[in-house]
């Protein structure tokens, strides 16, 4: 009998596999470094068929944080269209797994789109920025968001004769945003199974660092099998794994720094409310002084 339970719970530990958790930059760099790997992400988040990446050159360095995480890469794909036809987009790709003011989001594409390279002619390039949250918006449900732009005319109809062009392409831009925590589990097309790496109900008890990923939802999957391989080798690799240590340690220190930073912030806002609350009642008790001297000139 005990041999039995042996057996089976050692097949139980077989049919998972354990891997790198790339919600680390370090780990989630390594994986898209490898360009098939790189296509098969995008070209579920895109939904579109991806066939050529290139990583593209940008201002800001990663590994130079001053304030809070935003993993940054920008891809130059090449997708083909139903109809065979191909061309090229820009597609930039950012990564926090803690909460980050937009303001961070909004000086990048300023930046993206303020750079010469980005250019095709006298137009830019068209633009998807996709986010990749390590926490939820709002109360939003929804894992993944789609957000494109559309045009409209005055009585709010859709226009579509004469696009999409380039000129409006080149000041707009779609977005995709992915709630990393949003994510359960459930496998119910091809952009699930992509997005379940990054899943942190996978997570293993004991190290945060790892996945624990059953292996037979990927079975026969080429493209999976690739991505498994590589988190595989990442997990195993004992320099990666002291950097996702350092990063523990750096956003340890982020998230102290931002309590202590919201404590002062809640506290001046108290500071501030009971000095307007003060003020509104010197403004009251002139006002009464004022009556009252009203009220002698007139008696006198």
């Amino acid at each position: 009998m005990l041999i039995q339970n042996f057996f089976v719970i050692l097949r139980t530990k077989q049919m998972y596999m354990i891997v790198a958790n790339p919600i680390y930059d370090i780990v989630f760099k390594y994986l898209m470094e490898d360009e098939r790997i790189a296509r098969t992400i995008l070209s579920a988040l895109l939904k579109k068929d991806v066939v050529a990446v290139e990583v593209r050159p940008h201002e800001y360095a990663n590994d130079q944080r001053d304030t809070l995480s935003v993993y940054r890469i920008d891809f130059g794909a090449t997708i083909r269209e139903e109809d065979g036809t191909e061309r090229l987009i820009l597609v930039e790709l950012q990564k926090t797994w803690l909460e980050t003011e937009t303001l961070r989001f909004r000086q990048y594409l300023g930046v993206h789109y303020s750079n010469p390279k980005n250019m095709k002619g006298d137009y830019a390039l068209p633009t998807v920025a996709v986010y990749l949250l390590g926490h939820k918006v709002g109360d939003i449900e929804e894992p993944v968001l789609y957000v494109h732009h559309q045009s409209y005319d005055y009585n709010g109809n859709i226009i579509t004769k004469g696009l999409p062009n380039p000129f409006i392409e080149s000041l707009t831009h779609d977005s995709i945003i992915v709630q990393i925590p949003r994510l359960h589990g459930q496998i119910n097309n091809r952009l699930d199974m992509v997005l379940s790496i990054f899943d942190q109900t996978r997570k293993d008890t004991y190290d945060e660092h790892i996945l624990r990923l059953d292996e037979s939802v990927y079975s026969e999957d080429r493209d999976m099998e690739r991505i498994l391989h590589r988190l595989t080798m990442a997990a195993a690799d004992a320099d990666m794994r002291h950097r996702m240590n350092v990063e523990d340690e750096y956003f340890s220190i982020i998230e102290k720094r931002d309590t202590e930073i919201l404590i002062k912030d809640r506290k001046l806002a108290e500071q501030n409310a009971m000095l307007t609350e003060q003020k509104a009642q010197l403004t009251e008790q002139k006002a009464q002084l004022t009556e009252q001297k009203a009220q002698l000139t007139e008696h006198d």
